[in-house]
């Protein structure tokens, strides 16, 4: 009988101790995401910062950039003709190195 009540007591215990690993997870888990809303926030407000820097010949497309904007912005209606590593006009993405030979730059 006295095993019965040790393994039953472990059984709680162990119960109890999920119970507070489970909480745990689950605080950490809300702050990850209150966290990763917060930095995705600061982009947006730092958006206006990426599409008003210079045009420079290297140029590196910044969140929430096209090419149709970055050819607009730089004066560069050949940016597709001029980097032959962009194979797709719609898959570009933040950090993509591209070449800028402005026609009409606008300051």
């Amino acid at each position: 009988m006295a095993s019965f009540s040790t393994s039953k007591s472990t059984k709680s215990s162990i119960r109890v101790i999920a119970d507070a690993a489970s909480w745990y997870c689950a605080i950490a888990l809300i702050a990850l995401i209150l966290l990763s809303s917060l930095q995705e926030n600061s982009h947006v407000r730092g958006r206006n910062q990426l599409l008003d820097r210079p045009c420079d010949e290297i140029y590196v497309v910044g969140e929430g950039e096209t090419l149709h904007t970055i050819s607009d912005k730089c004066g560069d209606p050949f940016i597709v003709e001029q980097n032959p590593h962009i194979h797709d006009p719609d898959d570009v993405f933040p950090g993509l190195v591209i070449k800028i030979t402005p026609q009409n730059p606008r300051n």
